[in-house]
This record gives structure tokens, sequence and C-alpha cells, in this order.
């Protein structure tokens, strides 16, 4: 029978090999959020004239946002980060509309408190002239539009005809929007411009977002961790914990190795495909303490380490399995799938194999170091107390 548990220690040392770089490139700040985290635009685009990043960035420099970082991306995109750029027209307050009593009690419309605002362009007697309350000497008011030629002539309010209700004032939107003139400059420099994308995240949005995924990521370890000491007791559920960090730790300092060699960012997928790795590893790790709390019925009396070895061997081949399903979908997608979605995909990628390997040979192997050292403390405290009687 194959020996897996009288090897942890190469374990341990091959964990702490892929873990202890990971942390100095976290410490280091080698972790890059993206605009998701952080705040900011981020656009996408590509001018017919091709200019260079350089150019680009210079023209930026002269519309007044020195802070841009303009890269080069494939087939001629350039990538541009600004600080936030908005993309919605400015709201424009719609008028109020007061009414006015008329000579038969019933109101009267009146814009006298609000001017209406006229479409740029448009001649001054448009439909939209404001209608104004003009007293006269007959014995019925009338309210008549002050710029006559107009096509919607305001009918006139006599005591046996209904008076027509005040129509609803409609403001024409804005012609432009901060990044719409933000492009057209640049357009006029460099050519048209293709985008396929552009996101602009507020900092407000940001830093809510960062402290969510640190409350999800916390609060589901914290769930698992009482789960798991419900089912199998205290060792087993800390075990499983350390297990979960072991992966937490290698997903998120491969990134910050990526990060600090070659930019890579992470999004807010990053946290959905953490919390995802988080669940996949506890799946595998509690097949294998299954398999590991009835062995230790059926082989009563046996070491602990060889009934951790008997459980290992007997779940290995349906952990790989499983593992290598999921394994061989995701590469598929990494290689094969959008770019908007790599970075999730490569996370699920790293976590899944991680998993799989804390499952086997962090998890079960902690519990064996911890039941082997707990036996060897009750044993050396045993001796002292043997030991002390017959000194005297």
């Amino acid at each position: 029978m194959f020996d897996i548990v009288g090897k942890r220690n190469w374990y341990f040392a091959f964990s702490a090999l892929i873990t202890i770089p990971g942390l100095i490139f976290i410490l280091i700040g080698g972790l890059k959020p993206s605009v998701d985290f952080t705040g900011g635009t981020v656009w996408n685009v590509r001018f017919a004239e091709r200019p260079t990043a350089a150019e680009v960035q210079a023209a930026l420099v002269e519309l007044g946002h020195p802070e841009a970082d303009v890269r080069t991306l494939e087939d001629g995109f350039l990538e541009i980060r600004t600080e936030p750029i908005g993309l919605l027209p400015a709201q424009t307050p719609i008028p109020s509309v007061s009414l006015l009593p008329s000579a038969t009690g019933v109101p009267l419309p009146s814009a006298s408190s609000t001017p209406t605002p006229t479409a740029p362009g448009s001649p001054s007697g448009s439909p939209s002239a404001s209608p104004s309350a003009s007293p006269s000497a007959s014995p019925s008011a009338s309210a008549t539009a002050t710029p006559t030629p107009s096509p919607s002539a305001s009918p006139s309010a006599s005591p046996g005809s209904p008076v027509p209700s005040p129509s609803p004032v409609v403001v024409p939107p804005p012609q432009g929007t901060e990044f719409r003139e933000l492009q057209t400059e640049l357009e006029s420099r460099f050519g048209a411009a293709e985008t396929p994308s552009v996101t602009t995240v507020g900092p407000l949005i940001g830093s809510e977002l960062i402290r969510s995924s640190i409350i999800l990521i916390a609060v589901g370890e914290l769930f698992i961790l009482g789960y798991l000491w419900l089912r199998f007791g205290f060792r087993f559920g800390t075990a499983a914990i350390v297990a979960l960090l072991h992966d937490v730790i290698v997903v998120v300092g491969i990134f910050a190795m990526l990060g600090f060699f070659f930019g890579t960012e992470f999004d807010a997928l990053f946290v959905t495909a953490l919390l995802t790795v988080i669940g996949f590893s506890v799946h595998d790790t509690i097949v294998v303490f299954d398999r590991i709390r009835e062995n230790r019925i059926r082989h009563a009396g046996e070491p602990f380490g060889a009934i951790v070895n008997h459980s290992i061997l007997q779940t290995l081949g349906r952990s790989i399995s499983t593992s290598l399903t999921v394994v061989v979908t995701l590469a598929a997608l990494l290689l094969l799938g959008p770019v908007t979605i790599r970075t999730f995909t490569l996370a699920l990628l790293i976590g899944i194999v991680s998993g799989t390997y804390s499952s086997i040979f962090n998890a079960s192997q902690l519990l064996v170091a911890w039941y082997e050292w707990d036996g060897k403390r009750k044993a050396r405290l045993g001796a002292q107390k043997v030991v002390r009687p017959l000194s005297r």
C-alpha cells in the first residue's frame, strides 16, 4: 500500500513554496485592483488613423486629463484609463407650472414663475412658447400666447366652455455629455473612433464593493467553519479552514505575482471565483473527512495515520476524476473563451487545482500531524506523572 501520510512533510514544504512568494508579492503591492474597485473610466477604442499610445496620452493631457493612462492592446485598440467621466447627461430640472384664478373661478395656467427653455436653434415663436394670462375687458378672462405666430394658439376661456388643463412641458435633453465631448475632440485629431466598451465606476461604488467582498468571504468561511465543527468536531473543522486559507492565498498570491510582472488586474468576478473555489475545496475535503470518520469505526484500534491513509487512497480516484472534468472545461474556456471572463476563468482554474491538492495533501495531513502531536503530548504528561511519585 502506498504511504501518502508518511510523506506529509514534503507536502507541507511544497505548500510553503507556493504560498510564501505569493504573500511577499501581496505585501509589496503586486495585487492590482481593476476599475471596479478603484473607480474611474476605462475606454477601449480604435481610431481610424491608428495613433500611438503616447500621441493619445499627449492629446488627453492637453484636453485636461493629465492622469490618463493609455495602453496598447491587440488589433490596434487602445485602453484609456482616466478619472470618472460622466456618460449620462446632466439632469435639467423641469419647470413648474402655476395656476392663476380666473373670473369664472376656474384656475388658468401661468408660466410667469419659471421660464420655459427653448431648444437651441428654434425660433422664438415655436410651439413651446409659454402662455401668459392677459386680462381683458370682457366678462371672461382669456389666456393668449404672447408670440402671435404660433400654430398652437391658446383658446379663450368663456363661462360656458371648459378650460383646457395645462399640458406637460417637455424639456429636450442636453445635446452632449462629458464623455461625448472628449470623444469628439479625439476624433477630430485621430479620425473616427470604434468603441467596443466603456466603463465608468465612481469611487464610492468601488470602496463599497471592496467592503462587501471582504464581508462575503469572511462570512462564508465562518459559516463553513461552524458547519464543519458541528459535523466533524473542532480538529476537523480547523484543518479544513486552514486548507481553505491555503487555497485563497494561492489564488490571490499568483494574481499578485501576475500583477507585479504583467500588470494583470482582478475585477468583481474575481471575488465570485474565490467564493466558488472555497465551496469546491470544502466539498472535496468533506468527502475525505467522511471516509475518515467511517474508517475510524471499521478499523478501530489502528493508528490514526493508517486510517487516514486508507481513506485517502479510497477517495483519491474520485477526487481526481471530479477535478479533471472541471479543469478540462476551464482550460478550454480560458484558451477559447472571451477576454472579458479570462480573469474569472484563470482564478477558478488555479483554485480548483489548489483545492484538490489541499483536500488530500494538506487538510488530511494536518489532522494526522495534530493527532500525533497530541498523542506525544499526552504520553509526556503521563510519563511525568509516573516519574514524580517514584522520585519521592
